[in-house]
């Protein structure tokens, strides 16, 4: 603990030396939508689905094609995100009950440690005021990974997945104040094996993302007149699909020719492609709500928005296999564009993500940028866009200078890597274009590597493994270099590490 305090004091001091008391400092806005797939916002090719706030978002500022999160499901590409450490070395690298190893805590998952720490501890002790309102996932209230315990002033939202799978839940959390929102409330797994599907079997009295939004809107206006950092984890299109009636009603009817009965999981609804369709409308409708916040409260020009996704679009399923998990479609409204896989894959359809960025004045408006980047690069990116120094050791390369026009066209960028150890065990490292891929590490016969160039072949459907030996040696080489052992999300890489245990 002493240690740790010595840190935080080192840590402290290095910001108050670069953060001055003068002028205007930015505030930052990042928000992160749930299971949204690569093309399924109209500024990134979406024809079924309106998406106006984010299409404007992206008219007046910057969007990248080749943005990547940090892991193919939720809570290790929020750890990513929050610590600036890639899967390599991030302390979460699944999906956890915390209760597995912490049987005191009913709901969330595994939690951060003491130590860990996150662009939220970092901007707080800079003088920032921190919010964070939506879907948090890195440890119960009371644990280690707390979100006030992480840097946060305020949470208010899910503190857990598993809750968040319901839009109209028993409780959310107020730091650590248990708030009642639905006396009777909507579970979010549920079949119907025959008869009638009916929406509104599945609609409860207050649905969670209207009250998450309104206190993002309230943070904002509460805090105008000092700089803030705003974390909106939001929950949509994560299944289940429950949005407000009307929303589904907005679409067209002729859509919908089967209703979903929960065969995959989730709730089961009568106009699943509409219900999908609305819920990525609502989304955008949230990110109106906030842009339009900033706006009142005469901020907009001094506030970095960051906007962009946890993992792809989700995944098959297996009980009603014409639909995919939770009753959505990813087919019929091209969600992953021509990218391979889905949610849960390290192919570039579960990890290549929306990601656009605004700040009027700074970012130029109406770019497009093919630059490659993903979630460890946010914390630098955030310290140097607000002037203070990074934490040492994280494994991200800031992308200010990029977003700003002051290096326009980036050299080499470090190799980006994920380390998977969930659906079969799964590893890839982004060289250059050149993407090297192993699947199936958690199973009795083990995939061979595989080589994609995706400035030739984006869709992965040509693998070049034999023509590369170089760079499976270079990517082993790498790997044994940038993997620590990890004894709660352990994996076994042949010709990298032995053991699947810690040091």
């Amino acid at each position: 603990m002493k240690v740790v305090s010595a840190l935080v004091a080192v840590l402290v001091l290095s910001i108050a030396c670069r953060v001055s008391d003068g002028g205007e400092r930015l505030n930052v806005v990042f928000v992160l939508a749930d299971d949204l797939g690569w093309g399924e916002l109209g500024c990134y090719g979406q024809q079924k689905i309106p998406t106006p706030n984010l299409d404007r978002l992206a008219s007046q500022g910057m969007r990248f094609t080749q943005h990547y999160s940090g892991a193919p499901v939720c809570a290790p590409s929020r750890c990513v995100l929050m610590t600036g450490k890639h899967l390599g070395h991030a302390e979460v690298r699944g999906n956890q009950q915390a209760r597995v190893k912490f049987p005191e805590f009913t709901e969330g998952q595994h939690p951060l440690t003491e130590g860990a720490v996150t662009i939220a501890q970092v901007f707080r002790r800079a003088g920032y005021a921190t919010g964070a309102m939506g879907k948090w996932g890195l440890g119960p209230v009371g644990s280690t990974g707390d979100p006030n315990r992480k840097g946060f002033d305020l949470f208010f939202g899910y503190n857990c997945q598993a809750v968040a799978h319901s839009f109209y839940p028993p409780h959310l959390w107020r730091n650590a104040e248990k708030i009642t929102i639905n006396t009777n409330p909507v579970p979010g797994h549920a079949k119907k094996a025959e008869g009638a599907v009916r929406m509104e079997d599945w609609i409860g009295e207050t649905y969670a993302p209207t009250r998450m939004v309104a206190e993002a809107e309230q943070f904002i206006a509460d805090h105008a007149g000092r700089p803030f950092f705003l974390y909106l984890p939001f929950t949509e299109p994560h299944v289940a699909m429950h949005p407000p009636r009307e929303l589904v009603e907005s679409f067209p009817a002729e859509w919908d020719t089967e209703v979903y009965r929960g065969g995959n999981g989730y709730l089961p609804h009568p106009r699943p492609r509409a219900a999908y369709a609305a819920m990525i409308h609502d989304l955008d409708d949230h990110v109106g709500r906030v842009l339009a916040a900033l706006d009142r409260a005469g901020v907009a020009d001094r506030t970095l928005v960051v906007f962009t996704s946890d993992n792809g679009a989700t995944h098959e399923g297996r009980g009603e296999p014409r639909f995919h998990v939770g009753g959505a479609d990813p087919k019929f409204f091209n969600s992953t564009a021509d990218l391979r896989g889905h949610k849960g894959s390290v192919y570039e359809g579960g990890i290549r993500v929306p990601m656009i960025a605004r700040l009027p004045g700074r970012i130029a408006a109406g770019r497009v940028n093919d630059a490659p980047g993903y979630f460890a690069d946010w914390f630098p990116t955030l310290c140097d866009a607000a002037g203070f120094d990074p934490p040492e050791g994280l494994d991200g390369e800031s992308l200010w200078p990029t977003l700003t026009g002051e290096r326009p066209s980036p050299g080499p960028r470090r190799p980006m890597l994920w380390v998977f150890p969930e659906y079969g065990g799964q590893v890839a490292v982004r060289l250059g274009d050149f993407k090297v891929v192993r699947r199936g590490l958690k199973t009795k016969a083990a995939g061979a590597w595989e080589v994609y160039d995706l400035s030739r072949d984006r869709s992965e459907s040509n693998d070049i493994a034999a023509l590369h030996a170089d760079l499976i040696a270079r990517t082993e080489e790498l790997l044994r270099r940038e993997v620590n052992d990890n004894t709660l999300f352990p994996l076994a890489i042949p010709g990298v590490n032995t053991s699947a245990g810690a040091r």
